[in-house]
């Protein structure tokens, strides 16, 4: 196998392995935001609210769902801040450190959760879970997690 600068090169089947992972998510993401635009939602906008719905009191701090979903506190500010304008958030102020704020779910975020979750999974299925082989999903669970706790580890390092 060959090296360029001491950095080991993909073999053919790692490369193909590799783009199509992306290709994948891409496309996937697209299709999934797609599916989410009927009911005036962005993909983005329905990660946060999974995430405030699985959440104690449907509250998180601003910090905490900064890290969940794994995008910039700019972006995610003033993405909260047109679901704000759209009435599916609030902000509130954290009483025991002023600094910090926290995104509570309204009622009607909750509605349109409620509403919006089962045609999501639908969409999920359709275009992921219903295409594997029935014993693909739990292989491919445990095939990432330790990938995915890797990089939660080296998150933030650097």
């Amino acid at each position: 196998m060959e090296t360029q600068n001491g950095a080991l090169w993909l073999t053919a089947d790692e490369q193909r392995s590799w783009r199509i992972h992306l290709e994948v998510g891409r496309l996937l993401t697209h299709r999934l935001d797609r599916d989410l635009r009927p009911f005036g939602l962005r993909y983005s906008d329905y990660e946060i609210l999974a995430n405030l719905s699985e959440s104690p009191g449907h509250r998180m701090r601003m910090s905490d769902l900064v890290r969940a979903t794994l995008h910039y506190k700019s972006r995610v500010s003033q993405q909260i801040s047109r679901m704000e304008t759209a009435g599916l958030v609030c902000r509130e102020i954290c009483e025991s450190d002023r600094r910090a704020q926290y995104v509570v779910l309204t009622e009607q975020g909750c509605e349109t959760i409620r509403e919006v979750a089962p045609h999501h999974v639908a969409a999920v299925r359709e275009h992921f879970i219903d295409l594997l082989p029935a014993d693909l999903p739990a292989v491919l669970c445990k095939a990432l997690t330790p990938v995915a706790e890797h990089l939660r580890a080296v998150r933030g390092k650097a």
